[in-house]
């Protein structure tokens, strides 16, 4: 149940809802979790328009892309956290419409405490979350016997 945040200069994307469902689609997929609307619903990605003047590195370039996700903790293993870094990197070249951006796209994985995942108003731990998808699946199944 990531949450992604794209920050670029004002134009970099045409499509920013594209943009945004391809790399909540992408994480989604890497963390490995069923496709449940418990999940479906609360993974999602916003795209930050930033004013050129608004970013720079040390040089004073502002074509630079940051993408940081956000995840329960432990969710991303070693493979996960190279192909999911890997994946998201050509996603925003892609569209971009530039190639080169893979040089120029910063990507942060970051975990959320314990505890600190909050979904409906409750701040959530690792076994909250199984047992909320847990859940789910179980109806689910239900539904399709009946």
């Amino acid at each position: 149940m990531p949450m992604i945040d794209v920050y670029a200069k004002e134009g970099t994307f045409r499509d920013r809802k594209a943009l945004a469902k391809d790399l909540a689609a992408a994480v989604m997929r890497w963390e490995k979790v069923p496709d449940i609307s418990l999940f479906r619903n609360n993974t999602a990605a916003f795209v930050h328009d930033l004013p050129a003047d608004a970013l720079s590195n040390v040089a004073g370039d502002s074509n630079y892309v940051r993408v940081q996700v956000l995840t329960p903790v432990g969710v991303l293993d070693r493979d996960k956290q190279l192909g999911v870094v890997k994946e998201l990197t050509d996603i925003v070249a892609a569209a971009a419409g530039d190639p080169t951006l893979i040089d120029r796209t910063w990507v942060l994985l970051t975990e959320s405490p314990e505890g600190g995942w909050g979904v409906r108003g409750h701040a959530n731990t690792g076994a909250d979350l199984t047992a909320a998808a847990r859940a789910e699946l179980t109806a689910l199944a239900a539904k399709k016997s009946a």
